[in-house]
């Protein structure tokens, strides 16, 4: 194995000979970096950078003028795979105890989305089957704390928010019909 050269030497002259003039280039065979010191090493990286920085090669990078996200929190051991998660908007892959916590945060607006009574019956007896279902299992996790949905309650306060947004809406029409100005038709022109 000793007759092959190295990779990352050779890497680091390809890297090494793109820096320097045209005249210069493939003279340096056998130069490779040799540090005697920490400094001596720093002082060659930051050259480098500011090279790098002088030919462009940081300019418009992904991300740039944008804050950092998770300054200041905890470390996460699964930051990695949380940020897939949000990123691609996947669902459905969260322990149940997760899982059922963000769906019950969004069955209020799921709800309003419906127009009968029994789509709503539906939806709240199946939430609350899986949630007693989730309670059962013993597969580990986090534990499942999301509460069920009285059917009936729920159902009231559907009907509630229904008709509130039914009267807003005739409330606006109303607005906007006494705002636009009145046209008589050109049957009803008096004449002269």
């Amino acid at each position: 194995m000793g007759d092959r050269p190295d990779p990352r030497q050779e890497a680091a002259r390809y890297l090494a000979e793109r820096d320097l003039p045209p005249e210069q280039r493939g003279q340096s065979e056998e130069r490779t970096p040799t540090w005697s010191t920490p400094e001596e090493r720093a002082a060659v990286v930051e050259q480098a950078i500011q090279q790098a920085i002088r030919r462009g090669d940081f300019d418009d990078l992904p991300g740039a003028g944008k804050p950092l996200t998770g300054l200041g929190q905890s470390h996460d051991p699964d930051w990695w795979i949380r940020q897939k998660i949000e990123r691609e908007n996947l669902r459905g892959l969260a322990p149940p105890a997760l899982a059922l916590r963000v769906e019950d945060a969004e069955l209020t607006e799921r709800l309003d989305g419906m127009h009968r009574e029994s789509d709503v019956r539906e939806t709240l007896e199946d939430f609350n089957r899986r949630v007693k279902y989730a309670r059962l299992q013993l597969l580990g996790g986090p534990p499942v704390v999301t509460a069920l949905r009285d059917v009936d309650a729920e159902v009231a306060a559907w009907h509630e928010r229904r008709e509130a947004r039914a009267r807003a809406a005739r409330e606006a029409a109303a607005r906007a019909e006494a705002e636009a100005p009145r046209r008589r038709g050109f049957w009803r022109r008096r004449a002269r």
